[in-house]
């Protein structure tokens, strides 16, 4: 069953599903480190303007797994080999993987009974194909939970992604499911290099060029998010990505915290169950965004 976010009844508490052992690997001098997780907790649990549920993931199966990935990609996952330059592999890299993926499927659980979820976990995933980890991703936790919502009845999933990188694996596992669309706001020429145009039936791309100003950059976020609400989602699934922020020390984005508050708010109106996932985003900064995000969903 789902339920749409309309009426007085819906819960004014956000759940953030998250494992402070995620923040169990690192790399000297690599942008995706432990403390965007750290700080971003200790920020959370410190306020006190949103309630907040707080739970940890649960278990995921390798079959859920396998919808979106190949068992090859799977059994890669433990080999003590990096994946390419950004994507080092670690010590138990594939656990700290599933447990992202884990949270992602029970995000999609809570999102289905209404409530407002995001889930602070690493890695990402928004990069990962079917066969290769790549651009800090292991396993595409968002792909992974699109595929199980379908398994399980839901009839029209809308993927949006607002990370400032294509999510270029999302792209390829989702390419041509029915009942899902995936909608991208990303720089353009920028890596990995996807996302120029739109692919097959249901991947639509809204690239901007990286010299762009804020206004053109918010106009396309916007459009995506008009194109996505005439898709008539049941469900949509959200890759939170922070870093087209305008101080991030990655990319230099355009956009600012009230941008990221604004996101939030635009999705809430959409009055469709949502769950959110942490993707990009490197500055100091990353706790004051994702609060803001939360307080937009929540309607704060």
């Amino acid at each position: 069953m789902l339920l749409r976010r309309t009426g007085s009844w819906f819960n004014p508490t956000v759940k953030i599903i998250t494992d402070e052992r995620c923040a169990g690997y690192s790399h000297d001098g690599h942008p995706e480190r432990p403390e965007r997780i750290t700080r971003t907790l200790a920020y959370l649990r410190s306020q006190s303007e949103l309630p907040v549920d707080w739970a940890v993931p649960g278990k995921v199966n390798d079959a859920q797994i396998l919808r979106a990935h190949s068992a090859e990609h799977l059994s890669r996952l433990n080999e003590p080999e990096d994946f390419d330059a950004d994507t080092p592999f670690y010590e138990n890299i594939a656990e700290y993987a599933r447990a992202s993926v884990a949270a992602a499927l029970d995000a999609l659980k809570a999102a289905r009974t209404g409530k407002n979820v995001f889930c602070l976990m690493r890695p990402p995933g928004h990069h990962a194909t079917r066969d290769q980890a790549m651009g800090f991703c292991y396993l595409n936790n968002i792909a992974i939970a699109v595929l199980e919502a379908a398994a399980v009845g839901v009839k029209r999933t809308a993927v949006f992604d607002f990370d400032v990188h294509h999510g270029n694996g999302t792209e390829t596992i989702l390419l041509d499911r029915p009942g899902i669309a995936f909608f991208s706001v990303h720089l353009y020429p920028f890596y990995p290099g996807t996302g120029g145009s739109n692919a097959g039936k249901n991947c639509f791309n809204y690239p901007v060029a990286p010299d762009a100003p804020r206004e053109i950059y918010r106009a396309a976020l916007a459009r995506a998010l008009d194109d996505l609400k005439k898709f008539q989602p049941d469900l949509v699934a959200v890759s939170s990505g922070f870093d087209a922020y305008a101080r991030d020390p990655l990319v230099q984005g355009v956009l600012e915290l009230d941008d990221f508050y604004r996101l939030g708010q635009s999705l809430r109106a959409l009055g469709v169950p949502l769950f959110s996932l942490l993707e990009g985003g490197y500055s100091r900064d990353l706790p004051k965004l994702i609060f803001a995000y939360l307080k937009g969903v929540e309607g704060k």
